[in-house]
């Protein structure tokens, strides 16, 4: 499917995934998934082949079927602790602070929406010297990616129509939840949205200085 033409115009509102979009953090969930996976004795590199931009939840799910609701919800808690003081290579992206910056000078609102818990996500923010105006995280919601609910409840919270909320990304699931909650699209890593593949966020926020730019 040919990505479709954006009127960067008609942008009000700016939704940003969290680890891998605005938080590079993918050596300490790598460490993490690797120490999990060693200690519930499954391959470390089938659960880093599914569990990039889900919930962790969602990744023990898949990994084991049978388990019943407390046993993946104490797997998850168990995952999500083993990140939780690993923050010390945790930074912000290449051109995350120059996007904010940007998004701060046009008065775009803004806010993250992440698949991490609110402890996690408030630590990497953190590290990363991010404060953002509003936070919806796993526990937020009741379904996280590729469900589009945290993006909805997001623009619901903003004040704005989701068509007119801009959604980046570096994962498939969060892409399908944000084209789920009827949002244009920006991807990373060279993923395919609605503005193509981005090199880096610097790239968005010139295009979202330049009047009438479309992509």
């Amino acid at each position: 499917m040919r990505p479709r033409r954006t009127d960067l115009d008609a942008i009000e509102a700016v939704l940003l995934d969290m680890d891998g979009t605005l938080v590079d953090s993918d050596a300490s969930i790598e460490r993490a998934w690797t120490t999990w996976a060693k200690e519930y004795g499954v391959d470390a590199g089938a659960v880093l082949a599914i569990a990039h931009g889900v919930p962790a939840a969602r990744t023990i799910r898949r990994l084991f079927p049978d388990l019943d609701d407390e046993a993946v919800a104490a797997a998850a808690r168990h995952q999500h602790a083993l990140q939780y003081e690993d923050l010390a290579d945790v930074t912000a992206t290449p051109g995350a602070h120059h996007l904010l910056t940007t998004l701060n000078r046009l008065g775009l609102p803004w806010a993250v929406v992440t698949s991490a818990d609110g402890r996690l996500a408030k630590a990497r923010l953190h590290a990363a010297g991010i404060d953002p105006p509003l936070l919806l995280t796993i526990d937020d919601v009741r379904a996280g990616k590729p469900d589009p609910e945290g993006y909805l409840e997001a623009a619901r919270r903003l004040g704005v129509a989701p068509s007119a909320c801009l959604v980046v990304e570096d994962s498939e699931p969060g892409l399908a939840a944000g084209r789920a909650a009827g949002m244009p699209t920006a991807a990373l890593r060279g993923l395919h949205g609605d503005l193509l593949s981005l090199p880096g966020l610097d790239r968005l926020a010139h295009l979202l200085r330049q009047p009438g730019a479309a992509t």
